[in-house]
């Protein structure tokens, strides 16, 4: 705000210089002495004429003419002096009050018609913009009101158009727009934001989510590659599956809907209030494979650990179902996150590893389940394992992880 009082004083000091110049470069004027001069000029002018009309013989009386013509210069002087008509105002008593006046019409006409309130409704917001910024990545917006929004929206773009390369407040935009649905916005933010910083998995989801929501299915499977990358590091956001979760069902692979929606099970727990709206989401999912004449056959694996077993924090959990014979090739695998135990987990046809051998063609299996801390599932020295008795298909499966590789 201090820029726009410096700007206009500067203003009104240009326009006073020029409005005043005239007046403080006054000249006196003396009409007594203007008119002894053309009387002057009139005398030497008209004795040039009488002298070339004698030279030419046009003139007799040269000297009586001069004679006349310096009378009526006599006749023209004013026989009662001048009264003068008082001293000239100072041009500084037409100065200040005109400056005066000329300031405090400017200052009211704007304050009644400019945008003063707004403009200290923008710098009051500006100011905020930390605090709100804040909110907004610590609770994804949830605590927001529609006024704060509004506010962190106007703060961000004043702070993005003069610091374009800043992909936090890019992410920030582009998670406004998508609470306001606005699928335009929120792929164009995010993408400047990923533009600036493509490593960021928290920019890389948030990409995702906004690709979700274009109509292009170019964007779409954009959206699908990038959170399958996601899946697939050793720490995943729960948003990761639940965003891919989404895409499968509105796809109608319910299967993998099937698949995801059980992975963000495991990782909450029955304990959280969202456990049972998974389950209901699962439910539904099955439905509508039935509907869809889908193979239904599913393995529910219930893993649990032995009081000896020391987990590796960086660890996954492995689940495969092997041929009733013990044949070390799976026919189905899946590779889950690290959770809470015991944990269940469920497979399909959706995890078989060959397409001409799929899970449902089993009556009898066995299940292995390795906690892998390498990330390397070749090498098993060290890893934490336990495996289940040969059961039906339509079976529920109880497993301890007891045992480890030498």
């Amino acid at each position: 705000m201090s820029y726009f009082w410096l700007a206009s004083v500067v203003l009104i000091a240009i326009c006073a210089v020029f409005v005043f110049l005239p007046a403080l470069k006054q000249r006196e004027n003396n009409d007594q002495l203007l008119r002894d001069e053309l009387n002057k000029a009139f005398y030497k002018d008209r004795l040039g004429e009488l002298e070339l009309e004698t030279t030419e013989g046009l003139v007799n009386d040269q000297q009586d003419l001069i004679t006349d013509l310096k009378q009526s210069l006599l006749d023209d002087i004013p026989t009662q002096p001048q009264v003068s008509e008082g001293k000239s105002l100072s041009p500084w008593l037409i100065l200040i009050p005109s400056l005066l006046l000329m300031t405090l019409l400017s200052y009211g006409l704007y304050a009644h018609f400019g945008a003063a309130k707004q403009v200290a409704n923008w710098q009051g917001i500006t100011s905020q913009l930390p605090e709100l910024s804040q909110k907004l990545m610590t609770k994804d917006g949830a605590v927001l009101t529609d006024q704060e929004m509004q506010a962190l929206t106007l703060g961000l773009r004043t702070r993005l158009y003069y610091q374009p390369k800043d992909a936090t407040g890019w992410m920030l935009l582009g998670r406004i727009a998508l609470a306001n649905r606005d699928a335009n916005t929120a792929v164009g933010a995010m993408q400047k934001s990923y533009q600036l910083k493509p490593q960021d998995e928290d920019i890389q989801l948030g990409y995702a989510q906004a690709l979700m929501l274009s109509q292009d299915p170019a964007d779409q499977d954009l959206s699908r590659q990038l959170l399958q990358r996601l899946a697939k590091k050793d720490y995943v956001d729960i948003r990761v599956f639940s965003l891919l979760a989404f895409d499968a069902y509105e796809r109608q692979d319910f299967a993998a809907a099937v698949k995801y929606w059980g992975v963000m099970q495991q990782m909450i727990g029955p304990d959280d209030e969202r456990y049972e709206m998974l389950s209901r989401s699962i439910d539904s999912a099955k439905k509508q494979m039935k509907q869809a004449g889908a193979p239904s056959a599913s393995v529910k694996v219930t893993i649990a650990l032995d009081k000896a077993v020391n987990v590796d924090p960086n660890a996954v959990v492995i689940v495969s179902v092997h041929r009733a014979d013990g044949s070390p090739m799976p026919v189905a695998a899946a590779r889950y996150p690290l959770s809470s135990f015991p944990m269940t987990v469920e497979l399909d046809d959706r995890n078989s590893m060959l397409e001409s051998s799929k899970l449902s063609d089993l009556d009898t299996l066995m299940v292995r389940v390795r906690l892998d801390s390498d990330g390397n599932v070749a090498t098993k020295h060290g890893d934490w394992f336990g495996e289940s008795k040969v059961v039906k298909i339509d079976q529920a499966v109880n497993i301890i992880i007891n045992q480890q590789y030498p």
